[in-house]
């Protein structure tokens, strides 16, 4: 097999010929004459040792080489554009990408407007946000997905050198004549009696609630588990339990949905989300940049 005789232009014109089902109509979309498409076609085949399309009457199928190929080719042909796309970029001044991966709590509490604030004063960089839980956040920038993560406290970082970025506040949220409701604060020992709504098992969030509930000694009644805090405002209006969950992120849920929010006296209730990043000294930069933007102090 000869990789080397393999061009973007062949490729190109592979997957036109297996999106249409037949050489002519390739050649047309590639706009190049048929012969000259049939030869890139042979010539692509005497490359790869092996036919790609099974010719008929009503035109071609690929061989289960050709879908291979087709596979690779389309993946292939996604990045040359992708590529192109980034170069283009840096050609009208782009800078820099920063790969930021983070919790639903840095995205919904904080980053809206450090990252507003910082692109208004660094247009040349570009910042690229994944939303996913603590865990897989840690893990993106171990194995370089992300330049940069945020994710909550106690979540295992080994490997990553972390700082401080932000604290919140978690709070007990219940719907208006529930008998906390009229509290202005309680102990997660006197809400652990009651049905709760929490997030998916691997959340930060419902690691913290479950460890609490084992330190009293006691079992998390967990009703229902759902994938957002929205979800979990809507299930505690419709009488599926009590949630905790951080007080900035839900103000709007608690106002338009008329929920009551309860303080929590415990003092794991305040949070830490930190920044974690493989090695400081090396990031390029418009990461540094970002970062060092990051950890000034909140604006009020």
């Amino acid at each position: 097999m000869n990789l080397q005789r393999l061009d973007l232009v062949s490729l190109s014109l592979f997957n036109l010929i297996a999106r249409s089902g037949s050489i002519s109509k390739g050649a047309e979309l590639a706009a190049l004459a048929v012969g000259a498409a049939s030869k890139r076609i042979t010539d692509l085949e005497a490359a790869v040792g092996t036919p790609l399309l099974e010719r008929h009457s009503r035109g071609v199928t690929l061989t289960v080489a050709g879908q291979a190929l087709h596979r690779h080719a389309q993946r292939i042909l996604g990045d040359v554009d992708q590529l192109a796309a980034d170069l283009s970029d840096y050609a009208s001044g782009l800078v820099g990408v920063v790969r930021l991966w983070c919790n639903t709590s840095a995205v919904t509490q904080f980053l809206p407007r450090d990252i507003a604030s910082f692109s208004a004063g660094n247009p040349g960089i570009r910042i690229e946000l994944e939303e996913e839980d603590s865990g897989e956040v840690v893990l993106a920038v171990l194995d370089g997905r992300a330049d940069v993560g945020i994710f909550a406290d106690r979540t295992p970082a080994h490997g990553l050198q972390v700082m401080n970025y932000r604290a919140d506040r978690l709070v007990l949220v219940v719907p208006r004549g529930h008998a906390l409701a009229r509290r202005r604060s309680v102990r997660f020992e006197e809400a652990i009696e009651h049905d709760f709504v929490c997030l998916s098992k691997g959340t930060s969030l419902a690691k913290r609630l479950q460890a609490e509930a084992e330190a009293l000694g006691r079992r998390l009644k967990t009703r229902i588990q759902v994938r957002s805090f929205d979800a979990m405002c809507q299930m505690v209006v419709a009488g599926m339990g009590v949630a905790v969950l951080p007080r900035e992120a839900i103000l709007p849920h608690v106002q338009s949905l008329h929920l009551r929010q309860v303080a929590l006296d415990d003092a794991w209730a305040r949070r830490h989300l930190l920044i974690g990043l493989r090695d400081a000294a090396a990031v390029p930069r418009h990461v540094r940049s970002f970062i060092d933007h990051l950890c000034q102090p909140p604006a009020p």
